[in-house]
């Protein structure tokens, strides 16, 4: 390859590193040309997967800031570029090893930082970045549902009882005048209802003030039966 062509090759991998989120680096040896193109097209839109020569993409990812990676530059390397969902990239390649095991996942760098294969496993375990959103909108949905209803309820209620106060005062206007209306009290019988005190049954009755100083309950049953001190003295 001529010196003009891996300068090419340098800029566009250097430009890949500086603008994807991340990469990850693998090993296709034995794998064919239409498995290839499964992978790529199972990474879709989150990825770009390229094969690289390990010399040019040395050199493209120290110019990119790209630390970490050279010790994974050994054997035929194939770079997944991430440049959507990070969780989804990890999956497809995690997925597609396992139906394919000849595909060797060899590490990689996520956000400046170097990962391990075994961190990408782990990343691949994540629910992805869409699917963390919808089950955030859910929750913040129903919290707001629920704030409705409980701001909401308590007005319907009383809206219908407005409603069912205005028809009964149209069938009948004395509901509302009633209202206004002062309401008699029970009031407590006075002693001329009760028959009056023993001090007066004892002025019309001077035998019965005497016997109710012998006998105090006498007093209690002259006021209860009045006609029991009449027949007393008669006696």
């Amino acid at each position: 390859m001529a010196r003009p062509d891996k300068a090419a090759s340098v800029a566009e991998l250097k430009q890949r590193f500086s603008n994807s989120a991340g990469a990850v680096l693998t090993n296709y040896r034995g794998l064919t040309v239409a498995q290839l193109k499964n992978l790529r097209r199972a990474l879709g839109e989150d990825a770009t997967y390229a094969v690289t020569k390990n010399t040019l993409t040395m050199i493209a990812a120290r110019e990119a800031g790209v630390e970490g990676i050279d010790d994974l530059l050994v054997g035929p390397t194939a770079i997944a570029f991430i440049d959507g969902d990070p969780v989804n990239v990890a999956r497809g390649l995690r997925d597609f090893a396992r139906a394919n095991p000849l595909l060797e996942i060899k590490g990689g760098v996520l956000d400046g930082k170097p990962v391990t294969p075994a961190e990408i496993g782990k990343l691949a375990d994540l629910e992805s970045h869409e699917v963390l959103l919808a089950k955030l909108a859910g929750a913040m949905q129903g919290t707001l549902q629920n704030a409705v209803s409980l701001f909401a309820a308590p007005l319907s209620q009383v809206a219908r009882l407005m409603a069912a106060l205005q028809a009964a005062a149209a069938t009948d206007p004395s509901l509302i005048a009633a209202g206004d209306a002062p309401q008699e009290h029970d009031s407590e019988p006075s002693s001329d209802e009760l028959g009056g005190t023993p001090a007066d049954a004892a002025q019309e009755d001077p035998n019965a003030a005497a016997a109710a100083q012998e006998d105090p309950n006498a007093a209690a049953a002259a006021v209860d039966n009045p006609n029991a001190a009449d027949a007393a003295s008669s006696e």
